[in-house]
Order: structure tokens, then C-alpha cells, then sequence
């Protein structure tokens, strides 16, 4: 079971995420797209996902986990084949909007409650750990083939490529992507039980909305989670940076991203492990301050000299620091003591502000990068990073300032 939901969670994302995050130089090339434009239509998926994470999670709550994600990939992978006919910009916000609704409605409150269900009352940590680094490793194992593909269609020089072979290539992946997704659908249907085992009585779904939103704890947890996902976006641009400010060709800066990609099996795991120890809360805050020092080092730092290897350094941190982060904030439920039979529900609006990113991020970090193109505008992105992991860092002080003065009033009012 484990199994199906670390790849129907990660496969699900792989073509709205994982291909312009590891592809996006050749992305921008064969849609011949500016940061800017790319950043407006994934917002596109943002707006649509915004308002799909709160009734999914609320709808996760009264019907199995195997139906809604089965729905999910296999509507998603059609898109895949969609987005391999290489549309226009029209097209291409159509399809992301479309990916919005087909990957949150269904999939996302049905995995996070399908997973803690997993981890039982005292394994929280463990098995979102389990979760993010089981899905680390099915994408870094993607993407390093993935590399590969697109590489066995450029010459070896990458720079010298047609435009032919860029586009073949792209393609290619494309499809890749898209098989995997069918692929995860066919385990989900075999691996994930039809029914969800018995559960306490539940409260009507708008009354359980009304339980939600009167609780403090979730709103600190909506934001923890805003701004750690603000770190998650921030790793797009990452191979950009390799090809604009170290001069890597698009494959080269498509492999480093990828190896970068394989840090978070380890660190999402282990800070699950650590979470369940030490609670999932004071974790939180050590990994932002070590994003807070990461981000504003590389906002000042060239890559000459010691710099290099600082930056080399920091590049490889910041992706265990955010794996960290996505492998243990969901743990932050049962530190909270949220209701089993209201996790839906909570999740579904801690998503629905948690993932707001999808929405501004790219917009403003394509305008952030297109603004003073080359090293000036990355490091002025990496300051907008710093930004952020502080405001995350403020977020979980508050969470556990809740936690020390109101353990005994959350969710008070859940079983009234």
C-alpha cells in the first residue's frame, strides 16, 4: 500500500512539476517561452488547485482513497499526452489549469489521509517521511533517465542542437512522463484497499468545515507549510542557475538538478525519524534557519574563487533542508492532536492556503529573474527566498507558542 502511494503521489505531479523543474531551459526553448510567460501559466495551476484543495479534502473524507486517485492519474496522464502535441500558450494554460483540478480534487486529501492512516498514532513522522522520501527517490530515478532520454536526442555539445531535435526530445520526455503516470494508476487500483477501514461518527461536512477554520493551530500550520513550500519553489529555478551563472549547457544543468534530486530520500526520511523523537515542530524551525543562513549567503556569493564551493555547498544543502521540510509538516497533525476523522478536512484547507505558491511564486520569480537577467537576478531571487524561510521560521514560533499555552483547548469543540 505504501508502495502505491509514494508513486501515485509523486507520478501525479511529474508532468506539471518535475518536467519544467528538471527540463526548464529546454521547456523555455521549445515553447520558446521568458520566464515570465512560463511563470503566468503554471499560476494558472496554482489558481485552480487553490480551489480544489479544500472540497477535495473534504470529499477524501467520505470516499475511498484507491477511487479518487486512480481518477486522478489517469486524468492526468491525458493531459501528458496533450502537452506532448507541443500546444501554444493558450493551450498550455488550459492544460495547466486542467492538471490543477486533476491532481488536487482527487489526489491530495485522499494521500494525506490514506498516509496517516499508515502511520498510526505513533509514527506520524515516519511515515511522511516515508512518504516524501519514497516519492524523492521515485522521481530522481525518473528524471535521471528522463536526463538521458532528452540527452540521446541532442548531439553532445548541447548548445549545437536543431530546434528538430529539441523538440523530439522534449517530447520524448513528455510521453515518459505520461506512461509513468498510467503506469501508477494501474498499481494504485491493485496495491490501495477499495474501502477505508471504520471510523467514529462524523460530523456533516460543512459542520466539520466550521470545526476546521475556528481552530488556530491550523491556520499556524497553513502558514509553516505557505512558506515551506515557497523553498519548494524556489528549487525550479535551480537548473537555470547552473546554465545562466555557471555556464553549464541545458543537459548538464538538467543532471545536476537531478542529482540534487536525490538527497531527498534521505533527508525526508530521516527527518521523520528525528520528528517522531524530537516533535515534528521544533525540527520545523531549525530547518528554516538553516534555509534563512543558506539563502542569504548565496544572495551575495559569485561563483569565483571560494565562492564556487560555497555555492556548491549551499545548492546541495538547500535541497536537504527542503526535503526535510515537505518529509515532516504534515506530521505537524498529530502534534496537533487533529481529529482522525477530520484530517480531510484539515488538510484540505491547510493546502488550500499552504499551496497559495502555486499561484504567486513563479509569476514573481520569473519577473524577479527576467528583471536583471544573469548572476544579479538570482541573487536577487535568493533574497526573496531569505525573505520567506524567514516568515516561515515567525510561523512556526507561533505554532508552538499555541502548543504551550492551548494544548488543552485544540480541538476542544471536535466531538461536540
Amino acid at each position: 500500500m505504501m508502495l502505491a502511494l509514494i508513486v501515485a503521489g509523486e507520478f501525479v505531479f511529474g508532468l506539471p512539476f518535475n518536467v519544467p523543474r528538471f527540463f526548464r531551459p529546454t521547456m523555455l526553448e521549445v515553447f520558446a517561452f521568458s520566464n515570465t510567460a512560463l511563470g503566468d501559466i503554471t499560476a494558472i495551476y496554482g489558481i485552480t488547485a487553490v480551489l480544489c484543495y479544500f472540497p477535495g479534502g473534504v470529499l477524501a473524507d467520505h470516499i475511498s482513497a484507491r477511487t479518487l486517485m486512480v481518477i486522478s492519474l489517469f486524468s492526468t496522464a491525458i493531459g501528458g499526452l496533450y502537452m506532448a502535441s507541443l500546444p501554444g500558450p493558450l493551450g498550455m494554460s488550459v492544460l495547466y489549469g486542467y492538471w490543477g483540478v486533476t491532481s488536487i480534487f482527487f489526489m491530495w486529501g485522499a494521500l494525506i489521509v490514506a498516509t496517516r492512516e499508515w502511520g498510526g498514532n505513533q509514527s506520524q513522522g515516519v511515515a511522511f517521511g516515508l512518504l516524501e522520501g519514497g516519492r524523492g527517490l521515485a522521481a530522481a530515478s525518473l528524471s535521471l533517465f528522463a536526463v538521458y532520454v532528452l540527452g540521446s536526442f541532442l548531439p553532445d555539445n548541447a548548445r549545437m542542437a536543431t530546434d528538430e531535435e529539441r523538440e523530439a526530445g522534449f517530447r520524448t520526455v513528455v510521453l515518459l512522463y505520461t506512461l509513468v503516470t498510467f503506469l501508477a494508476a494501474v498499481l494504485a487500483w491493485f496495491a490501495i484497499p477499495a474501502h477505508k477501514r471504520e471510523r467514529v461518527a462524523k460530523p456533516s461536512p460543512f459542520r466539520g468545515i466550521a470545526i476546521v477554520l475556528r481552530q488556530p493551530a491550523v491556520w499556524a500550520q497553513a502558514c509553516v507549510i505557505l512558506f515551506a513550500y515557497c523553498a519548494f519553489r524556489g528549487l525550479d529555478n535551480y537548473s537555470l542557475y547552473a546554465v545562466e551563472v555557471f555556464g553549464m549547457d541545458e543537459v548538464e544543468g538538467a543532471r545536476l538538478a537531478s542529482y540534487g534530486a536525490w538527497t531527498r530520500p534521505v533527508a525526508a526520511l530521516l527527518a521523520g525519524l528525528v520528528a517522531d523523537r524530537f516533535r515534528a515542530s521544533h525540527s520545523i524551525a531549525v530547518v528554516f534557519g538553516i534555509l534563512l543562513l543558506s539563502y542569504t549567503t548565496w544572495s551575495v556569493l559569485t561563483p569565483s574563487g571560494s565562492g564556487a564551493a560555497i555555492i556548491y555547498i549551499n545548492f546541495f544543502a538547500s535541497y536537504v533542508a527542503v526535503y526535510a521540510l515537505r518529509g515532516i509538516y504534515f506530521a505537524l497533525l498529530g502534534e496537533s492532536r487533529t481529529p482522525a476523522f477530520l484530517t480531510g478536512t484539515t488538510v484540505g484547507f491547510i493546502s488550500m492556503v499552504g499551496y497559495t505558491p502555486d499561484i504567486f511564486f513563479a509569476p514573481i520569480g520569473g519577473r524577479i529573474l527576467d528583471a536583471n537577467p544573469g548572476i544579479v537576478g538570482h541573487q536577487n531571487y535568493f533574497l526573496f527566498l531569505a525573505g520567506t524561510a524567514l516568515l516561515g521560521l515567525l510561523s512556526v514560533a507561533w505554532l508552538v507558542w499555541l502548543h504551550r499555552h492551548g494544548r488543552n483547548k485544540l480541538w476542544k469543540n471536535a466531538h461536540e
